[in-house]
């Protein structure tokens, strides 16, 4: 009776979009309980499209088999009481919304796009997100005791095939000791000094904050949108920024001068709402000068020559001179973000460190050079040392144990998942209009025969 009372209600609304003028819906599968609409396709098909996503196929036929998987997790996940962080969700929704603003050009152009209010997509998306974090935490629940033991990974890596066992990059470890220029108190002054300049126009009326972070921000991209960053949670944002934001409680006020480890910021409220916040910023960062730069290069090239002579190791000098937050207590040695191990392919690496080790050998320090930090945008002075170095070459047990065993995990949970989804296939309610039907689908049981 729930499955007729759905359909019911799904064909009342057709009838009413019909007498409105507006193009008639349809369902065109249910599976379970749950309706997908033609509509639901069209749509999918046209995010696709703009986000320059290749469907590998006729869309009418893998974009709904995709939406009713998707529906067997959802159905499963909320069987096991699976629920996601909606302050995430509401995040998720902002980043994507600001990137098509900045890439179609404006909210309206966005809206004409779209043919929604930002209000209808804020909706529609925040349901996708949330769906597809629910999916992911549903079938990392669902492969979660997947395990491997070595026998087991040497098994699978032995029946390889040859030309199925993938060739690893040329791959490096790195270990860096950097820190950066003093910045003269002359050169923090004189940013102080423009940025309280900034605070009391606006404050004054005498000038838009927006405005002024368009031109003079160093925060390029926050710049774009006149320092709006969007609604953020305090755990987004570096503390000491967080705390001046979250304090603020008047729009038409500015904050004091906030000092990051990114420069000196002043902030200016645009909403609060509970545990999130939408501000604008301009950021300033004080300048190094040459002879500033010069005498960090001519102190790194000092501590290189103490290692070099054997009267401190490289790791020693990490410990006693590295203001690398992120390797120092790690011997100096580089994390890659991307594989979450220590080996670097070269174009994963800063250029400058990777032009500086590309001809070094296992054991050789560079001469002192200079770096641009991408996340702070600025510059920094270092020194490096190679500490492996693994040509191009076919996978192997001992030097890319962790690649083949990820292979191994994988494979054998995407059998565990296909097979999931064949056992709901049998077990689950499914109706596919017949025009809907003649298409080869990923999963054959679909259709099911009388």
């Amino acid at each position: 009776m729930k499955r007729l009372s759905i359909l019911f209600a799904v064909s009342m609304t057709a009838l009413q979009m019909f007498a409105q003028g507006a193009v008639i819906d349809e369902v065109i599968w249910v599976v379970g309980d749950e309706a997908i609409l033609r509509s639901e396709v069209e749509e999918e098909r046209l995010r696709a499209q703009y986000e320059g996503q290749e469907i590998p196929g006729d869309p009418y036929c893998i974009i709904p088999e995709q939406i009713a998987i998707q529906k067997l997790f959802l159905h499963q996940a909320e069987l096991d009481s699976i629920e996601v962080s909606e302050s995430t969700v509401a995040n998720q929704v902002e980043m994507r919304l600001n990137y098509y603003i900045s890439q179609i050009g404006s909210k309206e152009k966005m809206e004409e796009y779209f043919r929604k209010s930002e209000a209808e997509m804020k909706e529609e998306m925040a349901t996708t997100v949330r769906n597809q974090m629910i999916i992911q935490q549903m079938q990392q629940k669902l492969t979660e005791n997947i395990n491997s033991t070595p026998a087991e990974i040497r098994r699978y890596y032995n029946r390889l095939p040859e030309d199925s066992i993938p060739t690893v990059a040329a791959q490096v470890e790195v270990q860096v000791i950097s820190f950066e220029p003093p910045v003269p108190q002359e050169e923090i002054d004189r940013v102080k000094q423009q940025l309280r300049s900034f605070t009391e126009r606006v404050n004054s009326g005498s000038a838009d904050f927006s405005m002024l972070a368009r031109l003079y921000s160093e925060d390029t991209e926050s710049a774009k949108h006149g320092g709006e960053l969007g609604f953020v949670g305090r755990g987004q944002l570096v503390p000491e920024f967080a705390d001046a934001a979250f304090n603020l409680t008047d729009p038409k006020r500015v904050s004091r001068i906030v000092e990051t480890e990114y420069g000196y910021h002043i902030i200016q409220l645009i909403e609060k709402r509970g545990e999130r916040v939408n501000c604008r910023h301009i950021l300033m960062r004080p300048r190094i000068s040459s002879d500033d730069k010069v005498a960090a290069l001519n102190r790194l090239d000092s501590i290189s020559e103490l290692i070099r002579t054997e009267k401190i190791t490289f790791e020693q000098a990490v410990l006693m001179f590295s203001q690398d937050k992120n390797s120092v207590m790690n011997a100096g040695l580089m994390l890659n973000e991307n594989s979450g191990s220590s080996k670097f392919e070269y174009q994963e690496l800063p250029p400058e460190i990777a032009r500086q080790i590309y001809d070094m050998q296992v054991g050789d320090i560079s001469k002192p050079f200079v770096l641009m930090d991408k996340v702070k945008n600025k510059e920094i002075c270092a020194i490096v040392k190679l500490k492996s170095k693994t040509s191009v070459h076919k996978a192997n047990l001992v030097d890319d144990y962790q690649i083949i065993r990820q292979m191994y995990e994988e494979q054998e949970k995407m059998k565990f998942i296909n097979e999931w989804i064949k056992k709901k296939q049998q077990e689950t309610y499914i109706s596919i209009s017949p025009e809907w039907q003649n298409c080869d689908f990923q999963y054959p049981h679909w259709v099911k025969k009388n």
